[in-house]
């Protein structure tokens, strides 16, 4: 008996190591990965120059705590506000603690503008997290059940919908900032259209409310630009970060500029592991890497041909409803609900994950090749015929 508390459905397998795309389990069974720990092995597995780079660092100094300066921290934070464009960075440990800071200033924002009850405007099938505050900016019902009362003052509109945030704004006067993923990923690969983002930039800036981007999943060059928003040009106020920030080791951060600039002073928000020296290292690691070696552009042509190949394999094929996706951030929607083909790809040696019961979501490691796309398409559309031929 297992005295791990019982939270995750986790398939049959456990991994021993792992090699660039692939993974090998207990019994020498090889996986290729297409899932990247969902988002977060930007890297691969067992990449030499971050393994260099964690151990050089773990000899050093691991955690000394933000009662202290951390030069790595600085070093991070001026890299992160470069390539943004924006002013300041808190770091943290995970998604769910960077989106937390994010409601925390989208409140402190309202309240300084003399807003008592502060209102965030979120999206349907939006996912930014666990805990009670990011739980209720989540849009789904199945992971809130059993956990109310939710924290209050999030108003719910249709993603990418204008119309409804034009009607929110004409009758609320409580808003104050929102929020949004550019691409969704747990509600289904979603993608923004660039349109809508410029022109919700645009409202937040006629009416005074923070632009909160989560790129907690399509940041750090996933769909080929650093950052998801950067495709429209829609700066937001506030960005979070985590997943593939440090290629596997956690670390979170929110970044802020426009009107979320300052408004954090000593006392008003904080992290005991945030931004400590090892996490600093292989986030520093992570993004040299990923401006060295062209990995940006690499996701580009790899989630091309990943898309292309899926595409072509399955034409005309009965239940395939939509090929999606930006980079290396890819959704294929299914008629029907299909999270059996998780364990089935598993089975065959390939990790994949479905979400929003009926989208089989792709996220490789921004190392993949243009033969490791081949590889997979060759795994993953004989699958998805079966399946759909199941009826």
């Amino acid at each position: 008996m297992s005295h791990v508390m019982n939270t995750y459905a986790r398939l049959p397998v456990a991994f021993t190591h792992g090699e660039g795309v692939w993974l090998h389990d207990e019994t020498g069974k090889r996986y290729l990965d297409a899932l990247s720990g969902i988002a977060v092995n930007t890297l691969g597995h067992n990449h030499p120059r971050l393994v260099k780079a964690i151990a050089d660092q773990a000899a050093r100094v691991l955690h000394t705590s933000n009662l202290y300066g951390i030069p790595l921290q600085e070093r991070l934070a001026d890299r992160i506000a470069e390539l943004a464009g924006m002013d300041e960075v808190f770091f943290c440990n995970s998604g769910c603690e960077a989106n937390e800071a994010a409601i925390k200033l989208a409140r402190f924002h309202g309240h300084r503008k003399g807003i008592e009850v502060p209102h965030i405007i979120v999206m349907e099938n939006a996912f930014h997290g666990r805990t009670l505050a990011t739980l209720s900016a989540t849009g789904n019902r199945k992971a809130q059940a059993g956990f109310e009362p939710l924290v209050q003052g999030f108003i719910r509109v249709p993603y990418k919908d204008m119309g409804a945030i034009r009607q929110v704004a004409e009758h609320n006067h409580n808003v104050v900032a929102v929020m949004l993923e550019m691409i969704q990923g747990e509600g289904g690969v979603n993608v923004a259209d660039e349109a809508f983002q410029r022109e919700l930039r645009a409202l937040c800036d006629e009416r005074g409310w923070l632009l909160i981007c989560d790129e907690v999943q399509c940041g750090m060059g996933r769909t080929g630009t650093w950052f998801g928003w950067q495709h429209a040009g829609a700066k937001p106020d506030v960005m979070t970060l985590a997943k593939g920030l440090a290629s596997g080791v956690p670390i979170g951060a929110c970044v802020t500029a426009g009107l979320a600039k300052g408004l954090f002073g000593p006392g008003n928000h904080g992290s005991t592991f945030g931004g400590n020296p090892l996490a600093c290292v292989a986030a520093l690691t992570t993004l040299d890497t990923i401006a060295d070696d062209g990995l940006m552009q690499n996701a580009v042509a790899v989630g091309e041909a990943i898309r292309r190949g899926m595409a072509e394999a399955l034409e005309g094929v009965q239940g395939v409803v939509d090929i999606r996706g930006r980079g290396l951030m890819i959704g294929i929607e299914l008629d029907r609900p299909c999270g059996v083909l998780m364990g089935r790809a598993a089975e065959r040696g390939l990790l994949i994950s479905v979400t929003a019961e009926r989208v089989v979501r792709l996220l490789p490691a921004l190392t993949y090749t243009t033969a490791d796309a081949q590889t997979l398409v060759s795994m993953l559309a004989p699958l998805v015929r079966e399946f759909l031929a199941q009826g």
